[in-house]
């Protein structure tokens, strides 16, 4: 198999169980505009139309504070879930209990992915597989998601299109958002390296409850952003098989360099 891509020692390697540390007690404030219902309308209209039969099993890899797993067992699912983030999972429990739905949320590193079983379908949602930022760690985890899924099950995810990244390209931006009492500001401060197709955004949080900060810290994300062509290679080089790219939530659109956030839809092959 090629070793495509950054390796550790082309770029300053990131470790992805840096991230996230102080971004799980506040992520499902900052995202509380993400219409998690929508996304899941659309997953299941993926499975109708490329999964037959419909799937009973689900691997939710890099399912954070479990919102879409939670959604999917409500309609039905058996759903595993794997997070890097402690936290997240801690919370991911909390909310199952809450909402009565029986879910096995796993603390685990997609990169070292080991439950000793297989499922009818793994979803990929919220930009997870940007954080691979080494093409040879990417073929490997595609490699250890194929052997958790059934000959012709489906592999979903999304992920920042190169094309668009590179006419939009990423700005300095502010998130205000405000829960309970709790006001979450977040500062994003994006760097763009186009020759390693990567970017560096620095997070900067202030947390306010009852006029007194609560929180203040940073943290650091690096994430790669992908083209079509190296997509394609990956998954047909880990036995996968391209079925089709689409803009995020909208099957019936092609992406263009307009479209940030795409999906891949995948299947195993035999």
């Amino acid at each position: 198999m090629e070793n495509i891509g950054l390796g550790k020692d082309s770029y300053r390697y990131f470790e992805m169980n840096d991230i996230f540390q102080s971004y799980g007690n506040f992520y499902d404030i900052i995202y509380l505009d993400k219409n998690y219902e929508k996304e899941c309308d659309f997953l299941e209209e993926i499975f109708k139309r490329y999964s037959n039969p419909m799937p009973k099993t689900i691997l939710d890899a890099g399912c954070g504070t479990g919102n879409h797993a939670i959604l999917l067992a409500k309609r039905g699912y058996k759903v595993t879930g794997i997070d890097l983030s402690e936290k997240m999972i801690k919370i991911a429990k909390e909310k199952a209990n809450k909402n009565h739905v029986e879910i096995n949320f796993n603390v685990m590193d997609l990169r070292e992915l080991k439950l000793n079983k297989k499922f009818d379908a793994c979803i990929c949602m919220f930009s997870v597989l940007n954080y691979v930022i080494a093409g040879d760690e990417l073929l490997g985890v595609l490699l250890k998601i194929k052997r958790h899924l059934k000959t012709g099950s489906l592999f979903i995810f999304d992920f920042w299109y190169g094309p668009a990244v590179l006419i939009i390209r990423p700005t300095s931006r502010v998130k205000i958002v405000e829960k309970d009492g709790i006001k979450v500001i977040r500062f994003a401060d994006p760097q763009l390296d186009t020759f390693h197709h990567i970017c560096e955004v620095e997070y900067y949080f202030v947390v306010i409850k009852e006029n007194l900060i609560i929180y203040d810290g940073k943290e650091k994300h690096v994430v790669r952003f992908y083209f079509p062509e190296e997509i394609n290679h990956y998954l047909k080089e880990t036995g996968f098989q391209l079925l089709k790219f689409c803009e995020f939530l909208n099957l019936n659109v092609e992406p263009s360099e307009r479209t940030w956030h795409v999906t891949a839809i995948a299947k195993v092959l035999p």
